[in-house]
């Protein structure tokens, strides 16, 4: 069988995908050759993501507040399909997990929402990180706290433009922190204090990038860094472990 005839296939045989077992792959815009999304699958996973017709079902609201679902929906209007390969093969659910995440943190400007397994606590580090991190003090928890992790929004920008905005959160719960604490791989690295919650659109955070767009359901708070006898109690400090599998950066203490 050629390429040609390989790629015409819209789904796994119930043979070859028993032979696949859990994998990894990757979507891929034809029109720039950039990899935009990650994802762990068995069967016929990828088919359903790439081909793209199962966006037909949903609201239309789904689909453009889903930057997946923007992204397949922009190359199918412009007529191209959405390429896509099978980067590891062969795993139980447990290694496609590890897979996924690694490369997730691996690969820049990806649409997932949300970061791969384990990457909050075992993703990206530079070694004296990992030193820091490993022979830190566990935090105590004294008061109403709301930790965000910033492994991935960090990049490029200030610890407190990347905790900031735009987060997917309660916003009573919120409010009722005394203290935000911005944590990397299980570490605090800045502890803040908030003034006011707002929605995250460009009016309301004038200093986000010209290139993103209104969050409306997304919220960031403006605020400064906490005073010293509070700060002091938390920096540096070691987080407690997140639950397995758990990839939401937003957790509660004492809500």
């Amino acid at each position: 069988m050629s390429n040609s005839e390989a790629n015409k296939f819209k789904g796994f045989s119930t043979e070859v995908a028993k032979e696949l077992q859990h994998y990894v792959y990757r979507l891929i815009d034809p029109r720039n050759g950039e990899t935009f999304y990650v994802g762990k699958g068995k069967d016929n996973r990828v088919f359903a993501h790439a081909d793209g017709t199962f966006i037909e079902t949903l609201p239309d609201e789904d689909i453009e507040s889903d930057p997946k679902l923007d992204r397949i929906r922009k190359i199918k209007l412009a007529g191209f399909d959405v390429l896509h390969v099978i980067h590891r093969h062969g795993m139980d659910s447990k290694t496609a997990y590890e897979v996924e995440g690694a490369l997730i943190d691996a690969i820049p400007g990806l649409t997932n929402k949300a970061g791969g397994h384990h990457n909050v606590e075992r993703g990206v580090a530079h070694a004296s990180e990992l030193i820091i991190a490993y022979s830190a003090e566990p935090a105590v928890i004294k008061h109403r706290v709301l930790e965000i992790t910033i492994n991935r929004s960090a990049a490029g920008v200030d610890v407190y433009t990347a905790t900031r905005f735009a987060w997917k959160l309660s916003l009573i719960n919120a409010k009722k922190a005394e203290v935000i604490l911005a944590v990397v791989t299980g570490l605090v690295v800045e502890v803040f204090v908030a003034s006011g919650w707002m929605a995250a659109t460009k009016e309301n955070f004038p200093d986000r990038e010209a290139s993103l767009d209104d969050e409306p359901d997304r919220f960031g708070f403006v605020g400064e860094v906490a005073p010293k006898e509070i700060r002091d109690q938390y920096i540096h400090k070691k987080m407690p472990e997140k639950k397995k599998g758990a990839a939401n950066p937003i957790r509660y203490f004492n809500p």
